[in-house]
C-alpha cells in the first residue's frame, strides 16, 4: 500500500507540471514532465469513481494537457488530423467496439475509450502536436540520454543493495521481489514496473548515446539541453571524444549489469540495424526488423506456435543463454499458444475486459499468464486492436524512413536523433513481443514521428561535408540552422 509521501507526490505533480509549463518553453516543460514523470514517479494509483484510476501516466497527461491549455491554447487551434493518425484513432475506440461487441453495455464501453486514450492516446497527441519536427525529437533524445544518466547511481544502489528505493520513498514494491533476483545479483526497479523495463530504458538511452557519441554530437546536445542554450561552437569535435565516450561506456556498463538479457538482444539488433543503414545507405536492415516482427505476431495469431515449434526455439534459446532463460522462454511461449487459441474464439474484437480473455482451470481458477503486451491485445482487443496498435507503433516509422527522411540522410546531426528514436521504437515493439508493459515516453516518439510525416521533410543533402564541430546552429541570421 502506497505511503502519505506517494500520495503526496502523486497528488502534487499535476501542480508542479503547470509550474513547469509557467517557467519553461513548452517543448521543453513537456518533455520534462513526462521524463521525470516516468522515472520517479510511483507505480501505484488512486481509485476514482467513475472516471479510470489516477496513476502516475494519468497524472502526467492530465496535468501537460491543462497546462497546454493553460500557456499554448492556440496550438490547438492549428492541429489538423493527418492520415498518418488513423491507427491511434482506431486503437483508442477500440476498447469500446470491443466492450460493445461482447454486450458490456454503454458505460463500460465509454470507461474503457478513456482508459486507453489517457494511456495512450494523449501521449501520441502531445508528441504529435509538440515534437513533430527534427529539433523536438533531438530534444527528446537527449533527454532520454539524461534520463539514462540519472539512472545510473539508482541502478548501481539496487544492484547492490537490491530493489529498495520504490520501498524506501513509497512504501511498497511494485513487483514480486522474486523476480529482482538474476544471474547471482539483483535486477534494479527504481520506480518502474518491473526490473525489465528498466532494462528496455537503460538500452534505448545506451543506443542514442552510442550513435550521437560516433558522429561528435553527444556533448554538445547534453550541454545544450541540460543549459536551455545554443552550444558554443568553440570546442572541436576532438576535444568532445573523451567526455562523449565516458557517457556512452557508463551507460553501457550499468545496461550490462542491470540483466535484461531480452534487452541485450535489442541493443545489437539496433546497433546492426544502424550500421547497416550506414553502410549501405538504404533502409533495408530497419524495414526486415519491422518485416519480422509483424511476421512473428501474424504468425502466432494464427496458431503458429505449436508444441513442436515451442521445442525448437527452445533449443535455439539454449545455445544463446542457459537452461533457465530458455526454459523461461518456453513457458512465455506455450502459455502464448494457449491465449491465442482462445483468442481465435473472438478473433474481430477480442473478449473484452475484466479478465475474460484469460484460462481458467474447471474450479475458474486463473491458470493463465499474460507477459507479453501483444498476446493481451490481441485476447482483450481482437485482430482489431492487434493490427491498430501495430500501426500505430510502425506506421510512423514507415513514414519517417519511406516518405520524409530516407537512409542517405542520418548521418547528418539534425536528423540523426529523430532516426535513432525511431529505430528505438522499431525495438520496443520487439520487446512487446515477449514483454508487457507500456511506456508513454514510447508513445511520445511515435507521436513526434507522426508529426514528420505530417508536413513535408528538408533533407540535407547526403554528400553535405559536415564541418570539424557540431553544426547545430549555423547558417541563418538567428543562428538557427533552417532544418527546423
Amino acid at each position: 500500500m502506497m505511503n502519505g509521501f506517494g500520495y503526496l507526490v502523486m497528488l502534487g505533480w499535476i501542480p508542479m507540471v503547470l509550474f513547469l509549463f509557467s517557467k519553461l518553453p513548452i517543448q521543453r516543460a513537456l518533455i520534462i514532465s513526462f521524463l521525470v514523470a516516468w522515472l520517479f514517479l510511483p507505480m501505484g494509483e488512486i481509485e476514482l469513481s467513475g472516471i479510470p484510476n489516477y496513476t502516475k501516466m494519468s497524472a502526467t497527461c492530465y496535468g501537460v494537457l491543462l497546462a497546454t491549455f493553460i500557456f499554448d491554447f492556440q496550438r490547438f487551434r492549428q492541429f489538423r488530423l493527418h492520415w498518418i493518425d488513423s491507427p491511434m484513432i482506431v486503437w483508442c475506440l477500440c476498447p469500446g467496439l470491443s466492450s460493445l461487441a461482447n454486450g458490456l453495455g454503454p458505460y463500460d464501453a465509454l470507461s474503457a475509450i478513456l482508459t486507453q486514450a489517457v494511456t495512450w492516446g494523449l501521449p501520441y497527441f502531445l508528441g504529435r502536436l509538440y515534437l513533430g519536427n527534427l529539433k523536438g525529437l533531438q530534444q527528446l533524445a537527449i533527454a532520454i540520454v539524461w534520463g539514462g544518466l540519472v539512472y545510473i547511481p539508482l541502478c548501481l544502489i539496487e544492484i547492490r543493495l537490491s530493489p529498495q528505493l520504490h520501498m524506501w520513498l513509497y512504501g511498497f514494491y511494485p513487483q514480486s521481489f522474486d523476480q529482482a533476483f538474476r544471474y547471482g545479483g539483483f535486477r534494479p526497479i527504481i520506480f518502474m514496473q518491473h526490473g525489465l523495463m528498466v532494462g528496455t530504458w537503460m538500452m534505448t538511452a545506451t543506443l542514442i548515446a552510442f550513435w550521437l557519441w560516433r558522429i561528435g554530437s553527444l556533448q554538445p546536445l547534453l550541454r545544450q539541453f541540460a543549459e536551455g542554450t545554443p552550444p558554443k561552437l568553440t570546442v572541436p569535435r576532438e576535444g568532445l571524444w573523451g567526455t562523449s565516450l565516458a557517457v556512452f561506456l557508463g551507460l553501457l556498463i550499468t545496461f550490462v549489469l542491470v540483466k535484461a538479457t531480452g534487452a541485450y538482444f535489442l541493443l545489437v539488433v539496433g546497433i546492426a540495424v544502424v550500421l547497416g543503414m550506414r553502410w549501405w545507405q538504404t533502409s533495408l536492415p530497419l524495414l526486415l526488423v519491422v518485416l519480422v516482427t509483424c511476421g512473428y505476431l501474424s504468425f502466432n495469431a494464427v496458431g503458429g506456435l505449436t508444441p513442436q515449434v515451442i521445442t525448437q526455439i527452445s533449443t535455439v534459446a539454449t545455445r544463446f543463454t542457459n537452461a533457465d532463460r530458455a526454459g523461461s522462454l518456453a513457458f512465455r511461449l506455450t502459455n502464448e499458444a494457449q491465449l491465442s487459441a482462445k483468442a481465435r474464439q473472438q478473433p474481430i474484437f477480442g473478449w473484452a475486459g475484466w479478465g475474460r480473455s484469460r484460462i481458467y482451470d474447471e474450479l475458474g481458477k486463473d491458470i493463465s499468464v499474460t507477459d507479453s503486451l501483444w498476446i493481451i491485445t490481441f485476447g482483450t482487443f481482437g485482430a482489431v486492436g492487434l493490427v491498430s496498435w501495430m500501426a500505430a507503433m510502425l506506421a510512423p516509422v514507415l513514414g519517417f524512413v519511406l516518405l520524409r527522411y530516407p537512409a542517405s540522410t542520418w548521418l547528418h546531426p539534425q536528423v540523426l536523433p529523430a532516426a535513432v528514436l525511431a529505430i528505438g521504437l522499431v525495438l520496443y515493439v520487439m520487446d512487446c513481443m515477449v514483454n508487457g508493459m507500456v511506456n508513454p515516453i514510447y508513445t511520445l516518439i511515435a507521436g513526434g514521428l507522426a508529426g514528420l510525416v505530417e508536413r513535408p521533410a528538408v533533407r540535407p543533402s547526403p554528400k553535405e561535408k559536415l564541418p570539424d564541430i557540431f553544426p547545430l546552429y549555423v547558417n541563418s541570421e538567428d543562428g538557427k540552422s533552417s532544418l527546423y
